[in-house]
């Protein structure tokens, strides 16, 4: 019989090999794209046989990429705010009131998260047909509200259960109004997970790409819709390019928001004391 010790020690071996195969089997797809983009050569090789920076050149100056790039800030910064604002008010009357259908209305807002983005896009599409609307901005930046408001209204919520009510009814005991407890004590309490509840929006608005197939046009079409436009005519590593900058970009987001904004705490991985 093998000693408990022993046992345990397996167990934890076994555990670590496990985990470093998945952490493996995730990151290698992107270090092959990241090698596969500095490839000289006019077509996706690995590993390359020469080296260079002339598809990360192509991709900064082709005009489709720029365009989307612009469109993608313009559809992300009306989001992920639109996102902010309402995903904060419903979150600030879940958690502090009680009301008729709550539980239904909490299930609605969640529903992206279950629906498939296809679905989602698809339904924007027939309603902009059915109420006479072209694929502009605007539609694209109602489906971007819809996806991304589940995870404003986590980060937030998650906020607000940690939020210590003390300092509110402090404030309320000395005089002072909902109003300016609303804005002096609990606004600045939920900053952090304000501002992490828009930095995911904006990445996942600028990221989307499903849904944004539907809605967009060739005028209000995103990065991601232009990539993919891009990719069936072309097979250059400008795609592979790109790809490096979208993965560096998103990963800057996340160091900043994990080191500056305390995000294990505003979603509840980490402990707070």
């Amino acid at each position: 019989m093998i000693p408990r010790s022993t046992y345990q020690r397996m167990l934890g071996w076994i555990g670590r090999i496990t985990l470093i195969c998945i952490v493996a089997f995730l990151i290698l797809p992107a270090a092959v794209v990241t090698i596969a983009a500095f490839n000289d050569k006019p077509i996706l090789s690995f590993p390359p046989q020469t080296w260079s920076w002339r598809w990360f050149a192509r991709a900064l100056a082709y005009d489709d990429f720029r365009h989307g790039f612009f469109n993608g800030l313009i559809v992300t910064a009306w989001s992920s705010t639109i996102a902010l604002f309402v995903g904060a008010m419903f979150a600030f009357a879940i958690d502090r009131y009680r009301f008729p259908f709550k539980s239904l209305i909490e299930g609605i807002l969640v529903s992206p998260l279950v629906i498939p983005h296809f679905t989602v896009g698809l339904g924007f599409l027939i309603l902009a047909a059915q109420v006479g609307l072209s694929r502009g901005f605007a539609v694209v930046v109602a489906c971007h509200v819809v996806l991304v408001l589940p995870f404003v209204l986590r980060s937030i919520y998650v906020s607000l259960k940690n939020l210590d009510q003390s300092y509110e009814l402090a404030a309320a005991s000395l005089g002072a109004t909902p109003f300016r407890v609303l804005t002096t004590i609990t606004v600045p309490l939920l900053l952090p997970g304000l501002v992490s509840g828009w930095l995911f929006a904006a990445i996942l608005s600028f990221n989307e790409f499903t849904a944004s197939l539907f809605v967009t046009s060739q005028r209000t079409q995103t990065l991601p819709v232009a990539m993919y436009n891009y990719v069936r005519e072309f097979a250059d590593p400008s795609m592979a390019a790109l790809s490096v900058m979208y993965i560096a970009g998103t990963a800057a987001l996340i160091a900043f928001a994990t080191s500056f904004l305390g995000l294990g705490k505003v979603l509840n991985i980490e402990q707070t004391h």
